[in-house]
């Protein structure tokens, strides 16, 4: 790779000046690492269910209803 000398001698040089590397970008050795979202809200719930319904139901609807209408076309025409 071009210039992969220098590329290299700055990462040692940055590992070197760290002081711990692995913890800082993984945490604690032996720690378990939580994976922390956003709060939700008392009906932050019902409206993510609502707007997949939303979302979904009307492709799945499209989906269901073109196989119908292969299906009715395939076997009764």
């Amino acid at each position: 790779m071009f210039l992969q000398g220098k590329i290299d001698r700055a990462f040692k040089k940055l590992h070197e000046r760290s002081d711990h590397p692995d913890e800082k970008l993984y945490g604690k050795p032996g720690a378990e690492q939580k994976e922390e979202g956003p709060e939700l809200e008392k009906n932050d719930f019902l409206a993510m269910v609502l707007a997949a319904f939303l979302t979904f139901l009307p492709a799945a609807l499209l989906v269901l209803g073109g196989l119908a209408l292969f299906g009715y076309f395939f076997l009764f025409h």
